[in-house]
């Protein structure tokens, strides 16, 4: 654990502690933590953000060059918190937790349990091997090196849909790099618009759709009213809360929902999906889900598959949490399991030929 503050050290490492599978080193800074690195090689490491000597995203890209391991970085629910995370996790951190505001001591017994989760789900990730790889192998020999992915087995053809239709993409633990991999390959022209669930609080929707919306050629926002679904765009749901599809006179639209009983992750992929197919007809519908941590999407993908819609799972072997996609993989609902890198030209094949 690396944080410079002696209260967040002293209430985090004792969450950790008091559970049989964890033990606990600490650092106060970045540069400790380096040192510490070598010393006690641990599974995961927790990086706060703010610190001195070394701050958080210093000390992480140091660590993602130098001795790569998951990495959960503490931040806070502020605008300048979610930019800097994003970026953290653009460098190769695994997951965030959002430190609680306030009295922090006041807030463990709801924080705690979200923490312990994350940790432990990271402890277990796997770094893709391609995370930062040019920047590892030249520190290390000044080489270069390159990746081989292979694509898995499909049941359905590659023939183009035609009409109207939408791209339906879940995601969690690991999401805001697996969404760059996927959407800036899309051209401006892509003849489907693209609605997102990120499991993430409110407070970080809004500037991951800004970062994809300057990275991308295709259009990013965030759904916070009803909005008409346009070609060429993609729509992000906002956290702590769900993203429906609806129809009205103008066309489809996405419009936010107050999070529903009976849906346990928000924004909730399972019931976006459910939602585009009362709405759709399910040959109309692509749904993807990339990695995260749970099963959220897998059921309503695999009724997806079922009806005639094309499903995407993400493959084990770039899955940074090969939660949600495995499930859909074992519920034997994805048509095609893909390396991350080779999903946005199967969106190109199977989208219709206006995004060529």
């Amino acid at each position: 654990m690396i944080d410079d503050s002696a209260l967040v050290r002293k209430l985090l490492g004792h969450v950790l502690s008091s559970e049989s599978d964890f033990e606990v080193s600490f650092a106060r800074n970045g540069l400790e933590g380096l040192d510490l690195l070598d010393k006690v090689k641990p599974d995961v490491v927790t990086l706060d953000v703010y610190m001195p000597q070394m701050d958080g995203l210093a000390c992480l890209n140091r660590i993602m060059i130098e001795r790569p391991c998951p990495v959960v970085m503490v931040s806070s629910l502020t605008r300048d918190g979610a930019e800097t995370t994003l970026e953290a996790l653009r460098l190769g951190a695994v997951d965030f937790v959002a430190k609680p505001e306030g009295a922090v001591s006041l807030q463990m017994e709801v924080f705690a349990p979200e923490f312990l989760g994350k940790v432990r789900s990271a402890a277990g990730a796997r770094l893709k091997t391609s995370v930062r790889l040019r920047d590892r192998v030249q520190h290390l020999i000044g080489g270069v090196a390159s990746l081989r992915c292979m694509a898995h087995g499909n049941e359905k053809t590659n023939a183009r849909a035609t009409g109207e239709g939408i791209v339906l993409i879940g995601t969690s633990t690991g999401g805001p790099p697996a969404l760059e991999a996927v959407l800036t390959p899309l051209p401006s022209t892509f003849s489907w618009p693209v609605v997102i669930t990120q499991h993430m609080p409110a407070s970080f929707t809004g500037p991951l759709a800004r970062r994809l919306n300057g990275l991308c050629a295709i259009g990013v926002t965030e759904v916070m009213r009803p909005t008409l679904l346009k070609p060429g765009c993609a729509y992000i749901g906002r956290g702590d809360a769900d993203v429906v599809v609806s129809r009205r006179a103008g066309g489809l639209i996405a419009k936010p929902a107050p999070a529903e009983t009976g849906y346990p992750w928000h924004p909730s992929t399972n019931r976006l999906v459910r939602s585009a197919m009362e709405h759709v007809f399910p040959g109309q519908l692509i749904g993807v889900l990339l990695t995260g941590m749970g099963n959220d999407g897998a059921e309503a993908m695999t009724r997806l598959h079922e009806l005639g819609g094309r499903t995407i799972a993400e493959a084990e072997e770039t899955a940074i949490v090969w939660g949600m996609p495995g499930e859909l993989a074992k519920a034997n609902g994805a048509d095609w399991i893909l390396p991350l890198q080779q999903i946005a030209e199967q969106l190109k094949q199977l989208a219709p030929l206006a995004c060529l």
